[in-house]
């Protein structure tokens, strides 16, 4: 019998469940957008695209193989491989062999690459500084976590 409340309850749970999954979607999927359009504008003046500065800054601190940028970014491995290729022959990047794996080759920027990365520090410094007085220090800090969390919690989900 105590089972038949909580049973209820979480039955009465589940559209407001789905009415708050949808909500994230939907704010996620528009802020991906707005991120696009901002970092397209803000990559420009630098001679990249959005997707070359996210493939690009994926391999600022390690060099990866495209399948570990693809989950490191959230993109299709296909879609990482065509901007690499491109970046490889733009002279932004290059391919260097893989102690872990023979075929898989890592990513490398080149000076020009980071260079390029470098030209777009001023105005996603101010972007940032924007951002946080928009939204005040405390806030954004907290944005961040929850985000991060958030894509944990999906990792999760869809492992199962």
């Amino acid at each position: 019998m105590s089972q038949e409340p909580a049973n209820r309850n979480s039955a009465s749970q589940e559209p407001a469940n789905q009415e708050l999954l949808s909500r994230t979607a939907l704010g996620v999927f528009r802020l991906n957008g707005q991120f696009l359009s901002v970092s397209e504008r803000l990559a420009r003046p630098a001679g990249l695209t959005a997707a070359w500065w996210q493939v690009l800054g994926a391999v600022l601190r390690e060099d990866l193989p495209v399948s570990g940028i693809a989950r490191t970014m959230g993109m299709t491995r296909q879609g990482v491989q065509r901007v690499a290729d491109l970046l490889v022959g733009k002279g932004l990047a290059e391919y260097v062999p893989n102690p872990a794996h023979r075929r898989a080759k890592l990513l490398r920027p080149t000076d020009e690459g980071r260079a390029a990365v470098r030209r777009i520090d001023p105005g996603h410094t101010a972007l940032a500084a924007r951002l946080a007085a928009e939204l005040g220090e405390e806030r954004f800090t907290e944005t961040v976590r929850v985000l991060e969390q958030l894509s944990v919690a999906m990792e999760a989900v869809a492992e199962e």
